[in-house]
């Protein structure tokens, strides 16, 4: 891969780079990225810069100071959606592997969402079964009835259908053989948008 031939430090700048296009959909000024690592002076990010170019990473132009675009070719190969790991009736892997991807054509891609794996059978009658793919749109609300992915003060996180009800919210399964959830605090920080399936 491509990112694989950049040295350490350039890493490091690279991926500063895609954290900010990905938070701010547009990409870092020099100097920006100067105060964000702490560099002594925006020189020394020049010179990285001009590295990572060469690598065929990114290209910069001269007239503007937001110029900095990633090439086509590394676009290419990292096409699709970050699987952020799992999710069940309890606990979800919260950590994001960048370098895992799933990819379900453009469909899907839309800025911010991400992929998650169903672990459990929690959603079986909403035809959500152990080993699906769920695409999931970061959001901070939903609408009643939506199937979300809900975190209570615990620190679990969810998938299932979102009712809020006075003073708490229904956290509510799609299995018969399950008691609904009742939290006071559950907060939504992704909406279910699509399901894939391997057969």
């Amino acid at each position: 891969m491509l990112q694989e031939s950049l040295t350490e430090r350039q890493n490091r700048v690279f991926q500063f780079i895609l954290d900010f296009i990905r938070e701010n959909s547009n990409p870092p000024t020099i100097r920006e990225i100067a105060d964000g690592m702490k560099f002594k002076s925006p020189n020394g990010v020049v010179g990285h810069l001009k590295a990572i170019e060469r690598k065929g990473l990114i290209t910069r132009g001269s007239n503007k100071s937001r110029s900095i675009q990633l090439t086509e070719a590394f676009s290419e190969e990292v096409k699709g959606l970050p699987l952020a790991g799992c999710v069940a009736a309890g606990m979800m892997t919260e950590a994001i592997e960048q370098n895992e991807r799933v990819d379900f054509g453009e469909f899907w891609t839309a800025r911010g969402n991400y992929v998650l794996e169903v672990e459990g059978d929690s959603m079986i009658e909403a035809h959500i079964a152990p080993g699906d793919f769920l695409v999931i749109k970061r959001r901070r609300t939903a609408s009643s009835g939506d199937i979300v992915i809900a975190r209570t003060s615990e620190g679990e996180a969810t998938v299932k259908y979102w009712y809020p009800e006075k003073n708490r919210v229904r956290l509510q399964p799609a299995n018969k053989k399950l008691k609904p959830i009742y939290s006071r605090d559950a907060k939504v920080i992704g909406v279910v948008v699509g399901v894939v399936r391997k057969l």
